[in-house]
């Protein structure tokens, strides 16, 4: 098989969606979850990694440990989790899942689809606990996109690959619809304040960690911006950029070789024992300790 994963910037592997091994060459996937099926095939299980696709797990089983983005979540039967492209993430060696598992390339689906249901909505949490009536309803319509994703026979390609497309929406619809219904979805897609708070420090975290700066930059007094984050996600807008801050080194000291210095220049810190004394004091641990204990 040819090795077509990459390196980001940061070191961390890539994993593309492997069209070649679809049913038909779609840019989809159905299959079963279950031990002993190739259904995550060359990624690695005990190491992270990135992918360049949606995945989708629906859990038959559990619990269920698995890592997104340096964040352990445990899932149990009807339960769902999500990950989105770019997201880095880690299968548990220690735990069997069962159930039924999702992948799709993007660009399958038209523009208009993507947005309505919310594909790249990265503030989302990637578990979901779906009630009773929801999971009946997402169990549904994924058994019958399973039915038309092996169903090779029926339709000549083209259609075939319409059908899946209309499936799949409906399917991605109401797992949408499931995101977005808490609370906490609904503080976050409804707070703008919150919104632009978050986006700028996506572009600044790596050279900016004021409050006062982003609110300035952004025309609010620092009361409102603490009121609008401690909304959206019960934190500090102090707390919610050492987070991003604290996700970036981690990614760097696990997946590089730059030495620790480096990583606390490249997320802000001109001086590496006040990095040090930062990463500890948000972690528990040290830099060069938590890069050893991925090694």
């Amino acid at each position: 098989m040819v090795d077509r994963t990459t390196q980001d910037g940061d070191g961390i592997r890539t994993y593309p969606f492997p069209v070649d091994q679809s049913v038909c060459g779609v840019g989809m996937q159905v299959a079963s979850m279950d031990p002993g099926r190739p259904w995550h095939r060359a990624a690695p299980v005990d190491r992270v990694h990135r992918i360049d696709f949606h995945v989708v797990m629906l859990f038959t089983g559990g619990p269920v440990t698995h890592m997104v983005d340096f964040a352990e979540y445990r899932m149990n039967a009807g339960d769902l989790l999500w990950i989105r492209p770019g997201q880095v993430h880690r299968f548990s060696r220690a735990s069997e899942y069962h159930g039924i598992v999702l992948t799709m390339q993007p660009g399958f689906l038209p523009r208009a689809t993507v947005e309505a249901a919310g594909l790249y909505r990265y503030e989302l949490p990637p578990l979901l606990h779906p009630g009773p009536a929801q999971l009946d309803g997402l169990r549904s319509a994924l058994a019958q996109l399973r039915r038309e994703y092996e169903d090779t026979s029926t339709l000549p390609l083209s259609l075939h690959t319409s059908v899946l497309r209309h499936s799949l929406t409906a399917f991605l619809l109401r797992l949408a619809h499931l995101a977005a219904s808490s609370a906490k979805a609904a503080q976050e897609q409804a707070d703008t304040t919150f919104t632009r708070f978050r986006d700028e420090v996506e572009k600044g975290f790596a050279t900016n960690h004021s409050v006062s700066a982003y609110a300035d930059g952004l025309g609010y007094s620092r009361r409102t911006l603490v009121r609008a984050v401690r909304a959206a996600t019960g934190e500090t807008p102090k707390g919610f950029i050492d987070k991003r801050v604290i996700l970036e080194a981690k990614r760097l000291l696990a997946h590089t070789e730059l030495p620790i210095g480096r990583v606390g220049a490249a997320v802000g810190f001109a001086d590496a024992a006040n990095f040090s004394k930062f990463f500890h004091q948000h972690t528990d641990t040290t830099p060069a300790a938590f890069r050893a204990e991925l090694r």
